[in-house]
């Protein structure tokens, strides 16, 4: 279940990004209740987040082409350490009580740069530390990490908030950064840099062909897209529901976050015990029809414990579908191509976030927060089916690409 933590180095990473990634669930429930408080609008709350995943959609893919250029090992380095400025300066400026709507426009767009090229080198980065044999469970246990994170980091940071505020939410987001630089600073991991004779722009062209030619890839790239803008852009709405649906103000908001970080944290669980690719695309399948009929269930609730264990359910078959997906990409490309085409997958599954923020916030404001939330619900339901009706012509493909890329495991079916 846990094989892929033989790998000294993948152990430190999974340290050091766990702590990190508290800090990081801290500054965002605080980021997003400071912005609440501050303007009471469901509008400005999507536009906070449209700021922070806009440089995700317009950076990411080209980032992807630096991936697969350079030592993945250093830029993820040199990301962490500037998210660590930025927490720095969100802290220092509340601190002072100088933080202004604006001021918050500009450190979450600078966060989406530096995500930009962050998020597409960790997810190349994985293999680097693992190899192939244990990519699948290093992805499962990447993702229990993150969401065992979700689960913590929310709760505590409710509880931060109503207590002392939101800037020691970002102060303590800010502390944590330093393990996971210490972390990477003690790897003795092999450096692998990629010297292409071909121009940047060449590479980034080739990783689009490759895309749009690879049928298995870009359906799977398609879903999360279509997820993406829809069916995520749900948890922007949740200081809404928190206060004017259920009453329960910062701590109700950090218990609804936390109660996706538990469902997810069991679907990583999930899927750390498989072995193999066989059922995946089906899995996938299920997974994206029970994440749209939760949503659709959680928008219609009323009482704050139901929608808590609705929000477990959507939790657990968001994971499942996200790292089944993750998976699935990564064990039918060449390496080659990993920094781009994970480019696109973090494109897909962040990037497309600041249209359906946008859309959610406005949506909200006009015909309530309920509804808008039980439209994004239908629309992935429609993905789900449409994903479902185009299994049949990509699993063949699929198959035979992941025999190409790993000969040396044998049919996954």
């Amino acid at each position: 279940m846990f094989s892929a933590l033989r790998h000294r180095d993948f152990q430190l990473f999974v340290f050091g990004q766990f702590i990190s990634l508290i800090g990081f669930w801290l500054q965002n429930v605080g980021q997003s209740w400071l912005v609440y408080r501050l303007t009471h609008s469901a509008t400005y709350l999507g536009a906070i987040a449209f700021s922070q995943q806009i440089p995700i959609l317009l950076l990411a893919v080209p980032a992807g082409g630096f991936v697969d250029r350079t030592n993945r090992h250093r830029m993820v380095m040199i990301t962490q350490m500037l998210l660590l400025v930025q927490a720095t300066v969100l802290s220092l400026l509340t601190f002072a009580d100088k933080i202004t709507i604006g001021g918050l426009f500009v450190l979450a767009a600078l966060m989406g740069i530096i995500s930009a090229f962050d998020l597409p080198a960790r997810q190349a980065f994985l293999v680097q530390m693992v190899g192939k044999k244990d990519l699948m469970n290093a992805i499962a246990i990447n993702s229990s990490m993150f969401n065992g994170a979700r689960m913590i980091g929310p709760a505590i940071a409710g509880i931060v908030v109503a207590k002392w505020g939101e800037s020691y939410c970002f102060l303590l987001n800010a502390v944590t950064y330093i393990a996971v630089i210490v972390s990477l600073l003690l790897m003795k991991i092999h450096p692998v840099e990629t010297e292409s004779p071909q121009s940047w722009a060449r590479d980034l062209a080739d990783g689009f062909r490759f895309v749009r030619e690879t049928a298995p890839v870009r359906v799977m790239l398609q879903l999360v897209g279509a997820f993406g803008i829809s069916g995520f852009s749900f948890a922007v709405l949740l200081p809404v529901f928190a206060d004017r649906i259920f009453n329960r103000g910062a701590t109700g908001l950090g218990w609804l976050m936390t109660a996706v970080g538990i469902g997810a944290l069991f679907g990583a669980l999930f899927l750390a015990r498989r072995r193999g690719l066989k059922g995946i695309s089906k899995l996938i399948a299920i997974s994206a029809f029970g994440f749209a009929l939760c949503l659709m269930l959680f928008s219609l609730s009323l009482y704050f414990w139901l929608s808590f264990g609705l929000l477990c359910l959507l939790g657990f078959f968001m994971l499942t579908m996200i790292a089944s997906i993750n998976t699935a990409i990564q064990s039918i490309i060449p390496d080659s191509f990993r920094g781009r085409v994970m480019s696109f997958f973090t494109t897909m599954l962040i990037g497309m976030g600041p249209i359906g923020s946008l859309i959610a916030g406005a949506l909200a404001d006009s015909v309530g927060t309920q509804i808008a939330v039980f439209v994004f619900a239908l629309f992935c339901l429609a993905a789900a089916f449409w994903f479902y009706r185009s299994l049949p012509s990509i699993q063949a493909e699929g198959r035979r690409l992941y025999l190409l890329q790993n000969p040396q495991f044998g049919d996954p079916l």
